[in-house]
């Protein structure tokens, strides 16, 4: 048995993200305090909250655990409250689709002066830079563009794609903020004049040694998602058929909720691999981070990703990724070095991929080494200081001074 040892292991000091230590740690270090405001349809607590929200909580609970004033804007949702602080961070619930951005506005107006405004892009922005008066910058995960044919059909999909891109020529010279080089050279070529990508962090713990992981049967596939039409969890269900019919003996774990379980369990039936596909739901950290140390391969098949966050945490777990040739993942997995991107966005593609990995199982060992050694790159403890230096100098630039 080969054990790696992990000779510099990372802190895990933003996990829980405890202000009382924090404050009085290395992060603490501002001259004077400043009012931060995030604009995000959803806010972390919200049930339908995703990935979106993981990471502007990370954010925003850096910059207040400096001392920082700051607020997070949201939709309303059914029996929510009005008002809770998390992690230091104000958060106001107001308004619905299509009134929330006059909800905020109205809000706005009664409040102390903010010294940045984060106007959060989920396919329609805030408008902020319009109504608020005050420094903004865009935040945006992804250029939405094939996503929107995910949830709309023809023509309200265009509508979308026209919408998003008269939007982006609207912002032009907002400076935007996203983490992934994909998604900055579309907004360069939609006419943005200044981008600034940060990579995302994790709070997943890189392990501290690799144990043995051998490509034996059953090959243990994963996907960790929430389960919506844009994640295409069916193209991984229709790839473990394939490799059932390339007569390979694997089994796909599930992690995750949302709308589209019903429609993906009985994808499973009519492909016969009730025995072979288990939907685990929800899991927290700990039974997540041991699933996907279990796992001999992490699936991604989305239409497009602002990144992706479970390639890192599995990375991270000693756990490489086979995913689709899409901008976002063809970032977090680098092929043939920390995993495999499939050379087209179909299932008999990525079995292809797959297959390879299994046909020369010490160049999977080497995917393992290496993933786990860039995931230790992309934690939060090495990503908040640069964020938050960068933010604070956009505040600043609105700022009229002490």
């Amino acid at each position: 048995m080969v054990v790696i040892a992990n000779t510099a292991p990372l802190t895990r000091s933003w996990m829980g993200l405890n202000s009382s230590q924090l404050l009085t740690g290395f992060y603490y270090n501002m001259e004077r305090q400043l009012r931060f405001l995030m604009l995000n349809w959803r806010d972390p607590q919200n049930p339908a909250s995703g990935g979106a929200e993981r990471v502007s909580l990370a954010y925003l609970s850096a910059l207040s655990s400096k001392g920082h004033d700051v607020w997070w804007f949201a939709n309303a949702y059914p029996d929510c409250e009005q008002e809770s602080i998390l992690n230091g961070i104000h958060i106001i619930r107001r308004g619905g689709m299509g009134t929330s951005i006059l909800a905020a506005n109205r809000w706005f107006q009664s409040q102390a002066r903010f010294d940045l405004v984060i106007d959060q892009h989920h396919g329609i922005p805030w408008f902020a830079p319009w109504w608020t008066q005050t420094q903004c910058v865009s935040y945006i995960h992804e250029v939405l563009g094939p996503i929107w044919s995910s949830f709309y059909r023809w023509p309200l999909d265009q509508i979308g794609r026209i919408q998003e891109q008269f939007t982006h020529w609207l912002y032009r010279q907002t400076p935007f903020w996203t983490a992934c080089k994909g998604t900055e050279d579309m907004l360069h070529a939609r006419g943005i004049q200044s981008v600034k990508r940060i990579p995302y962090g994790v709070y997943t713990q890189a392990l501290p040694s690799l144990p043995e992981k051998l490509m034996s049967a059953p090959l243990r596939l994963a996907v960790v998602s929430r389960l919506a039409p844009n994640k295409r969890i069916d193209h991984a269900i229709q790839t473990l058929r394939c490799l059932k019919d390339r007569q390979i003996d694997a089994a796909l774990k599930i992690i995750g909720t949302g709308d589209s379980m019903p429609q993906l369990k009985q994808c499973v039936g009519q492909l016969g691999l009730n025995d072979r596909v288990t939907f685990a739901g929800f899991l927290d950290e700990k039974q997540k981070d041991h699933s996907l140390q279990e796992a001999h391969i992490l699936l991604h098949t989305s239409v497009r990703e602002g990144w992706g966050l479970n390639i890192i945490e599995a990375n991270a777990m000693g756990t490489p990724s086979a995913v689709y040739p899409v901008a976002g993942l063809t970032e977090s997995t680098l092929d043939h070095v920390t995993g495999r991107v499939s050379k087209k966005e179909t299932p008999e593609s990525l079995a292809d991929a797959i297959h390879s990995m299994i046909k020369k199982p010490e160049r999977y060992q080497q995917y393992r080494i290496e993933a786990w050694n860039r995931a230790k790159q992309f934690h939060w403890d090495a990503i908040l200081p640069k964020a938050c230096d960068w933010l604070e100098s956009m505040a600043l630039k609105g700022s009229p001074g002490p």
